[in-house]
């Protein structure tokens, strides 16, 4: 999207994503990311009192109220919609990976490929939602990607996988020996940083926080860990030319460009400022203390307006625009 002196709109989210990009790019250093996005499956009819329910499984016409992560049922039952998904997505030139059951009966997550065009990246993320929708549409369900449309059930999130190459395509993310280098520790210090003033991006909309509760499989602190799912920045298990960042904080529901943007602009804060990175998180990351997220969306745009250092990175006139839009939302909403 261009302003009218053809320049590109400083407020469109896909440019503001570009601008913080562009930062790295400026320093040598190229993002690879990879997105997953969880979504529910739900009837189209509402149970007897007005609430949300899973879908009847095609063929048997029976109701699942029971699930479990991984679960080959789960997929069998739905398996025509999701192997529509699939094709689709590869003649559309999705780089979808399949789907996998997730907790929660009628939720799935799907995986996209992992590119160093982070523009890319979000374009495909928005186009596989437009085509799940569709998909659940055509075999008269639905999909939602609300972050929390279950009281009882988990959220669904968006998780983003992010690894650094050089100019030369060198993972700076593991040193020669294949632990954490330095400008690893330094991005994670910016991101966790900055994490409670992007929740305004993370998370933009009341509902959304209604995801970050005990016990519903995402984190509720700004913390990191080594192959710890319950932190907000995990690092998974894997050799020196994998090693990355799971930012495992973003629901479903939000805005992929805008959630790139905050991620990488606490990247660059952290090589900016080279603040001192907390102690990684070890057993249950829930259980201990940190620092948390703001957990209404009014604490969590107070963290947005007065965080000058995200504001400025994601640039002064969108963090103005942003926040009066989305302070205008919640006053109508309360």
């Amino acid at each position: 999207m261009l302003d009218e002196d053809g320049t590109p709109f400083d407020v469109e989210p896909r440019n503001v994503l570009n601008r913080v990009w562009q930062r790295l790019r400026q320093r040598g250093l190229s993002p690879v990311v990879a997105v997953e996005l969880e979504f529910y499956l739900i009837d189209r009819q509402r149970d007897a009192e007005g609430y949300l329910q899973p879908p009847c499984a095609p063929g048997t016409q029976e109701r699942n109220t029971q699930s479990q992560v991984y679960s080959v049922d789960n997929l069998n039952h739905f398996a025509d919609v999701l192997s529509e998904i699939d094709e689709l997505a590869r003649l559309q030139g999705i780089p979808a990976d399949g789907a996998v059951a997730e907790a929660s009966p009628g939720q799935f997550e799907i995986n996209l490929h992992h590119t160093s065009d982070v523009l890319l990246a979000c374009d495909h993320a928005l186009a596989l939602k437009r085509l799940v929708r569709m998909v659940a549409e055509k075999h008269n369900i639905q999909a939602t990607f609300m972050a929390k449309p279950y009281e009882e059930h988990a959220g669904s999130g968006m998780h983003v996988h992010i690894s650094m190459l050089d100019n030369q395509g060198n993972n700076v993310f593991a040193d020669d020996d294949g632990e954490d280098s330095v400008l690893l520790k330094q991005v994670l210090a910016g991101m966790i940083a900055l994490m409670p003033a992007s929740m305004a991006l993370l998370a933009p909309n009341v509902n959304a926080y209604r995801r970050f509760q005990p016990g519903m499989y995402v984190p509720t602190q700004a913390s990191w860990g080594h192959n710890n799912r319950t932190v907000a920045l995990r690092i998974p298990c894997g050799d020196r030319d994998s090693h990355r960042v799971e930012y495992r904080v973003a629901g479903a529901d939000a805005n992929p460009y805008l959630v790139m943007a905050a991620i990488l602009a606490g990247m660059v804060y952290g090589l900016d400022t080279s603040l001192p990175l907390p102690e990684p998180v070890t057993g249950n990351g829930l259980e201990q203390e940190g620092l948390p997220f703001p957990i209404r969306q009014s604490d969590a745009l107070y963290e947005f307006e007065h965080q000058p250092a995200l504001n400025a990175l994601l640039g002064e006139r969108f963090s103005h625009v942003y926040l009066a839009c989305k302070t205008d939302e919640l006053v109508q909403f309360e």
